[in-house]
């Protein structure tokens, strides 16, 4: 039942815009977690809850896989989706020298928190995802505790392959094989507690974002997402532009219990609710054309608030991309001269890191190039997407420094064929990534250096 105080189309339609915008990432999120954990017969099925499925590493991978697209092949991932209705899970982690990260995100791919190198350290750890229905002590022996204000979490993994020997993949192997999800009752060795009910999953099709069923998928994911209660000690809280919203959004019948009926609305109530959503849709397209990259769109809610369109950018351009203190990202989307984007079919180009330039990461860097407009590694005869401060057998400058080479063509001088980054003979855009960025990075004092013709 719509209330009388949303007749006012002017109101309607405003509701509408910022549900859509609310409502992407969930719905994003919500297309990864079917295809993932509920449809058995898709092939990114990863097994169901509570389970891990590691990702092929960077060797094995088909540049052609839509899947594969501005994937940062030095650190594969692992995705795994946790149910925390009936209980809480414990997420393990090994003693690891290397760089790795096990991200908690809520249902609208806000970040809960973070299990890892940089978060918790290297050493071997057990720790609770508690749900928003938790209360209570964690048990003893579990070392960090992430609250989520969602009941559906996920989880993409990422994990450092130190290089593209055989070696270097099986030690990677051997970090993410123990990686282990544990409900909470098998890890305190207590009885299992009943299940929760098995909700009618909504079958998801990529057509729901452009009309008023968007709002459906909503009302009933936003089950899994309840507004928090004073009567929950340490529930993670929202901000009040989200209890506003909600709010309105009863009054439109969205409450969260999945029974939002689109056909059941007043016809003129119905055709601004589409207004709405082709105002929001729009939106969006302008904002992302108009941004050079995806940085600065990943956070915890504590960063994000209720930034909205932040959040539906984040999902549209960089789906589980991690915040800045975890990973930096910075992109040559033009070359040193102003050509826009830059383009090998005509011209090479060098990156130099000058003796005291290079990327401040306090675990690893790489540089990764891709083809445009598809985002896609590049095919060479030398089975390189990226080089960065592991790549062996890269050759120095005389003063220490670090010159890249990015053509298409293997370059004929030996120590430049030894920096060379493959390009396409075409455009493309390169993106460092920094693992574990320091400060300078973080605050602006370190820059890329120039993408520069030659």
């Amino acid at each position: 039942m719509v209330s009388p105080a949303l007749v006012d189309p002017t109101t309607v339609r405003a509701t509408a815009a910022e549900a859509w915008l609310r409502g992407y990432p969930i719905l994003r999120n919500y297309r990864a977690l079917y295809t993932q954990a509920l449809d058995d017969a898709d092939p990114a099925y990863v097994g169901g809850f509570g389970v891990f499925r590691h990702h092929l590493p960077p060797a094995a991978l088909d540049a052609t896989a839509a899947a594969d697209r501005a994937v940062d092949r030095d650190t594969p991932a692992s995705s795994a989706w946790l149910d925390l209705r009936a209980e809480h899970w414990v997420v393990s982690v090994p003693a690891e020298g290397g760089y790795y990260v096990l991200p908690v995100h809520e249902l609208d791919t806000v970040y809960a928190g973070f299990v890892g190198a940089r978060a918790t350290g290297p050493e071997a750890g057990d720790h609770l995802v508690a749900g928003p229905d938790w209360q209570g002590e964690p048990p003893p022996g579990v070392r960090s505790v992430i609250r989520t204000a969602t009941r559906l979490v996920g989880i993409v993994a990422r994990t450092e392959l130190a290089g593209p020997e055989p070696a270097d993949v099986a030690a990677m192997e051997t970090v993410r094989r123990q990686y282990r999800l544990r409900p909470l009752h098998e890890y305190e060795g207590a009885p299992a507690p009943p299940p929760a009910p098995d909700p009618v999953w909504p079958v998801w099709r990529d057509e729901v974002t452009d009309t008023v069923e968007f709002l459906a998928f909503l009302d009933f994911l936003l089950g899994f997402f309840p507004l928090p209660s004073p009567r929950r000690a340490g529930a993670v809280p929202l901000p009040s532009a989200e209890l506003d919203l909600r709010g309105r959004l009863t009054d439109l019948g969205i409450d969260g219990r999945g029974e939002f009926e689109p056909a059941a609305l007043p016809l003129d109530v119905r055709a601004e609710i589409e207004h709405g959503i082709a105002d929001a849709r729009a939106r969006l397209e302008r904002e992302s054309a108009a941004r050079p990259d995806a940085s600065g769109l990943a956070g915890t809610r504590e960063q994000t608030g209720a930034d909205y369109l932040r959040q539906a950018l984040g999902a549209r351009l960089a789906p589980y991309g991690l915040p800045a203190e975890e990973a930096w990202y910075g992109t040559w989307t033009a070359d040193s001269e102003g050509h826009r984007p830059p383009d090998a079919s005509d011209r090479d180009y060098t990156i130099r890191f000058g003796p005291g330039g290079f990327p401040p990461a306090r675990f690893s860097w790489s540089a990764a190039l891709y083809e445009l407009p598809d985002r896609r590694p590049v095919d060479n005869t030398l089975d390189r997407y990226a080089i960065g401060g592991a790549t062996p057998g890269l050759v120095r400058d005389q003063d220490g420094g670090l010159t890249l080479y990015v053509q298409h063509k293997r370059p004929a001088n030996a120590e430049h064929s030894a920096n060379w980054l493959p390009a396409p003979d075409g455009p493309f855009t390169v993106v460092l990534r920094l693992h574990g960025p320091e400060a300078p990075a973080l605050d602006g004092r370190w820059q890329l250096p120039p993408l520069t013709p030659r």
